[in-house]
């Protein structure tokens, strides 16, 4: 399958373009800026890309969903211009020391579109007994995260902070503690996950919490 690796331009633009390569595993996009590790484990699979600078929004737009299509370009475009869908999984900078004409940059339409996911959410709890760093992952609806409250069975709902894509941080003692997670997705729906993780939880598990999510899409050039 065709990997869209690096996708270019802002939604104010009246075109964007994309570059591609032609891996059929994902690696240009595995391990990338949002955390995600494994795109295969994480329930990603391989349509999965790297956002522009613009896009990826210093990784709030992780785990976003895109349809895009080639757009006006009978060198590259297929007849009937099929349609891709891809999740957003890393960052793609620009490289000024490469050349802008080269084979691989494709005119597309975009639009953002509901992510269909499943297995639900997904939490991996990584770090020590005094930094809890959290992975959110596989979220349905508009997929990309603006907020992440967690809450023990001894405390009260605690605020984390992005740490670096869609790994959220806190400096509270929550070993031994059933676990609550609040996850605000980037149109203001919120989720709340109860009990996710047991008492007995341990630093690298992953727990999943189920529930279903809708969005509206809006097409941009």
């Amino acid at each position: 399958m065709l990997i869209l690796s690096c996708y270019q331009g802002s939604q104010a633009q009246d075109s964007s373009e994309s570059s591609w390569n032609e891996a059929h595993d994902a690696t240009g996009t595995m391990d990338g800026a949002c955390g995600y590790g494994n795109l295969y484990s994480q329930g990603y699979g391989t349509n999965t890309a790297a956002l522009s600078t613009v896009l990826f929004k210093n990784g709030a737009a992780c785990g976003g969903c895109y349809e895009i299509k080639c757009w006006s370009d009978t060198q590259w475009c297929n007849p009937g211009n099929s349609s891709m869908f891809f999740t957003a999984t890393n960052l793609c900078p620009p490289n000024n020391a490469l050349p802008n004409d080269n084979g691989g940059i494709v005119p597309v339409l975009y639009r953002r579109v509901p992510c269909q996911k499943q297995g639900g959410i997904r939490f991996t709890i990584n770090g020590n007994r005094w930094f809890n760093l959290v992975l959110v992952s596989n979220v349905g609806g508009v997929g990309d995260i603006s907020v992440v409250s967690v809450k023990g069975c001894e405390t009260g709902w605690i605020s984390m902070k992005r740490n670096w894509g869609q790994n959220w941080e806190c400096n509270i003692v929550l070993v031994g503690q059933s676990l609550f997670f609040q996850v605000t997705t980037a149109d203001g729906m919120q989720i709340t996950s109860y009990d996710v993780a047991p008492l007995n939880w341990q630093f690298g598990q992953t727990m999943a919490y189920f529930s279903i999510l809708l969005i509206t899409n809006k097409l941009h050039r």
